[in-house]
């Protein structure tokens, strides 16, 4: 079964991560690579990223004449996808530990990151 690990940002979460101490983010940088390097190696990752800050993205439609017309992320937003990872495992309490993993990532303050898990459709026999 396949499950996105979704790792989401305010809109400011880019400049907020950038202004950590530098031993902060070396740790946090550390403990992403280790982390992704023991899921690659169990055989449960299937690919993983991080994202350019929402400031850089566009939102694009098509327009009248089929060429894109693009505008830039609309500021009532209130968070962002920053990265992911995709795991291919057994079950959902396999992907909900790994999450919890993805959690203790070093930051600034007491409270771990939050990872949302969702179910990648087609990937789970028994939804279909």
């Amino acid at each position: 079964m396949k499950f996105m690990l979704i790792m989401n940002s305010p809109l400011d979460g880019y400049e907020t991560y950038l202004s950590w101490p530098k031993e902060v983010l070396e740790a946090n940088t550390a403990f992403m690579v280790q982390f992704s390097r023991k899921l690659r190696e169990s055989g449960e990752l299937v690919s993983t990223a991080g994202l350019a800050s929402p400031r850089e993205a566009k939102l694009v439609r098509a327009g009248a004449d089929g060429k894109p017309i693009t505008d830039g992320v609309f500021p009532e937003s209130k968070e962002f996808l920053a990265g992911y990872w995709i795991v291919d495992v057994e079950s959902e309490e396999r992907a909900y530990e790994i999450a919890a993993d993805a959690s203790k990532a070093p930051g600034i303050g007491e409270k771990p990151f939050e990872i949302e898990v969702r179910a990648i459709l087609g990937s789970h026999k028994d939804l279909f």
